[in-house]
Formats: C-alpha cells, structure tokens, sequence
C-alpha cells in the first residue's frame, strides 16, 4: 500500500502539476495540506477523479485546508470522511479504512497566534491518546510545522527560540508521536542530515537544500514501513512529497 503526502500551498496553482504526478506516483491513500481553495473553486479535473473516493475540507474563504482520497481499486468502499471537534479551521481530516485510521493534518505555522499552535498540538496529542487507547491503527501524514531536533534544519537555519523549533512545539509533537507512532523519514534516514521537506521560497533555497524538515509521516509501530521517499523533484509547492510505502 503506498501513501503520499503533500503541502501544494495553493490548490488552484497546483491543480495541474498534482494531476499529472498522481497519474504517475499512483498512490493509494493521498494527503494533502494548505489547499487555499473552497469546494467550489475545486477546480476539473480533481473533482472529477473517478479513481478515488475524494473529501475536500476547505474553508468558506480558502484559508487553510486539507482533503483525503483513496483509491477505488483499493478501497471498494468510500470510507467515512470525518474531523475531529476542536479543528476549527479545516486542519484534519480523517477516515477509518479497513483497519487502519489515515489522517491528513496541517499544524498552524504560529507565527500570528503561536497560543493557537500549541492550543492546536495540545488537542492532537490528546487525539493520537484517544486513537492508541482505542486499539486503532493510526497513520498521520501532513504538514506539522514543527523541526523535531535542530539535525531536522539546515545548520544555517537554526535558531534557538524560534517558531518551529521552539521547545515547547517540540515536547508536544514528540508526546502525540510517543502514543505507538513512529516518524517514519527519521526512522527510516537516521544517519541523513540533509533530508529536508520544505525551503524557503526565496535565494535558491531549494537548489542550495537549505531547508527543513516540518512534512511527516506517522504511523502505528505495528506497521511495516518497505520504503520512505521524499520526492524532492516534484517543484511548484514550496514543500515536496513524501511517499511511503507499506508492506
């Protein structure tokens, strides 16, 4: 089973580029982060993917948003598409399929409202309790906005205090992921300090691989992980894919 995550910071931009590497990465579960787009702005063809079971949940003013689809052929059953209470701004979407619960997320960057951030990883964490608490098997991919450690930014970028890299971003993220998740591109390129999912979109960043790593992939320990990629090559979202594959 393949899964695959990504931020395309703009829906309507992206439209094209994401058809066409869904053609081609054929994923089975796809998540996706930051759409900026209401349903009717959807634009063709995504609202009309026949090979997917597909949910959009995005905001009345395009801000923020998240979908969820899964593949027909994999899927035969559209799975039931729900969000937790406290997202209050179209962050998570998620649906029990078979046995395993897949979530799409998009963590608040913070750097208007950092209360809200941590108000935001406070209920997540509660969330992935809840999910281990009731046997679940839980898989987690988006766009978390938080560094784990500093060997999770380009050296240069590194700067103690600031959001995203804060302590207390970090403790929170690190207590949801503890209830039986793993972090599936660490776990799986421990020894690679220039794995990054996001540049900043300005100087090259991309070309020189100053960047971070704030896209994850989070799933029960009970799942066998065959492969973790970030597809670096897929451009025109500041952040990149990442593509698991389960055994």
């Amino acid at each position: 089973m393949k899964v695959a995550t990504w931020n395309v910071n703009g829906l309507r931009a992206r439209h094209a580029q994401l058809v066409e590497w869904v053609a081609w990465e054929k994923p089975d579960v796809l998540c996706l982060q930051e759409i900026k787009a209401t349903h009717a702005q959807i634009p063709d063809p995504l609202t009309t993917l026949h090979e997917y079971w597909n949910y959009w949940h995005g905001g009345p003013k395009g801000y923020s948003g998240v979908s969820l689809h899964f593949r027909r052929d994999r899927f035969p059953e559209s799975p039931s598409f729900t969000h937790p209470a406290f997202d209050n701004e179209f962050r998570i979407v998620d649906a029990l399929a078979g046995d395993i619960r897949f979530a799409s997320v998009y963590v608040p960057n913070g750097g208007k409202d950092f209360a809200a951030k941590l108000e935001f990883l406070r209920h997540f964490e509660v969330w992935t309790a809840e999910r281990q608490a009731l046997g679940e098997k839980l898989v987690v991919c988006g766009d978390l906005n938080v560094a784990l450690t500093d060997a999770d930014v380009h050296p240069s970028q590194v700067k103690a205090g600031i959001i995203g890299q804060r302590p207390d971003e970090r403790a929170l993220l690190r207590s949801a992921i503890a209830h039986g998740l793993v972090d599936l591109v660490r776990a799986t390129h421990a020894d690679d300090p220039t794995l990054f999912t996001w540049w900043p979109p300005w100087r090259n960043q991309r070309e020189k691989n100053v960047g971070w790593r704030i896209d994850f992939v989070l799933a029960a320990a009970t799942l066998d992980c065959a492969s973790c990629l970030v597809r670096k090559d897929v451009v025109g979202s500041d952040h990149a894919p990442v593509v698991v594959e389960f055994a």
